[in-house]
């Protein structure tokens, strides 16, 4: 019988931070710009993290109904591990993917309603990541996909929303935290080269090869510290409090260079999280 704290665990509740971070940011630049709507923050919070979680649940289940996790490095997987089935965790997808669903509706009625399909395109491309006969995560554009929704999209809507314009500076802290929620993705996918090449499973690490995944994540913290000189230039100079986010992500840019493999790059997935986390908050921090 599967209990509560396997739920947490096949939530990935370490993954969480990549959905605070962009709500945190897009709020920052609201308050900035007009001054933030506190109860739509915290709708936009609730569509982040059910969309976070629905990811999830979506991935576990079907990668594990593929077998891909059967030999799985990383955290434990509800499917792959055989301590749930798939049909209860594909439930439990769906149950986040109708919170977050539910959340964006109010937001839509209260904002504007073609934010429905922006939602929408959110859940699709939510399930299609790895489920579908054709998903677009085996075929190396998760990145792609990671970077536009938990970037661009959860940051730009996040201000939007309670600003109801579209702010420069909001894509420029787009542009940072799609960076970084991207670093966590290709350590993710760096660490698994060996078994998602038996698996048949073709991202975006396996393509480039080791080396070049390496240099792709030293490439993407460079950018999330560019974003930030360009979010301070268009708003406020304090922004540069965001560069706090090195601390964790030098410590995290030191261990992929130095060439670790397997579990050893399993740290780094929470250092650079916990850098995209920090990359907000000095933001807010400065912004405020």
């Amino acid at each position: 019988m599967t209990d509560a704290k396997h739920w947490v665990a096949g939530a990935r509740p370490r993954t969480l931070p990549a959905a605070v971070a962009p709500v945190l940011a897009g709020t920052a630049v609201a308050h900035a710009a007009s001054g933030a709507v506190w109860w739509k923050a915290l709708l936009a919070l609730v569509v982040s993290l059910a969309l976070q979680v629905a990811v999830n649940y979506a991935n576990d289940y079907s990668d594990g109904i593929r077998g891909t996790d059967d030999d799985r490095v990383g955290p434990m997987r509800l499917v792959g591990s055989g301590t749930a089935t798939p049909q209860a965790v594909k439930r439990a997808a769906y149950l986040a993917f109708a919170v977050a669903g539910v959340a964006g509706l109010v937001l839509a009625a209260t904002t504007a309603w073609w934010l429905v399909a922006v939602g929408a395109l959110s859940i699709v491309a939510a399930w299609f990541y790895t489920g579908g006969e054709k998903p677009y995560g085996y075929l190396g554009l998760g990145e792609v996909m990671v970077f536009v929704f938990f970037g661009l999209v959860a940051v730009i809507g996040t201000t939007y929303v309670q600003t109801e314009s579209f702010e420069l500076p909001a894509l420029y802290a787009g542009c940072g935290i799609g960076a970084l929620a991207c670093a966590i993705l290709v350590v993710n996918n760096l660490r698994d080269i060996p078994t998602d090449e038996v698996a048949g499973k073709r991202t975006l690490a396996v393509r480039l090869g080791d080396e070049r995944t390496r240099g792709l994540y030293a490439l993407l913290v460079l950018a999330a510290a560019v974003a930030i000189g360009a979010v301070a230039v268009s708003t406020q100079w304090l922004a540069v409090l965001g560069l706090v986010f090195l601390v964790p992500a030098v410590r995290a840019l030191r261990t992929v260079l130095g060439g670790a493999t397997g579990r050893d790059l399993v740290p780094v997935l929470q250092q650079t999280g916990v850098a995209e986390i920090l990359w907000a908050l000095g933001v807010a921090v400065g912004l405020a």
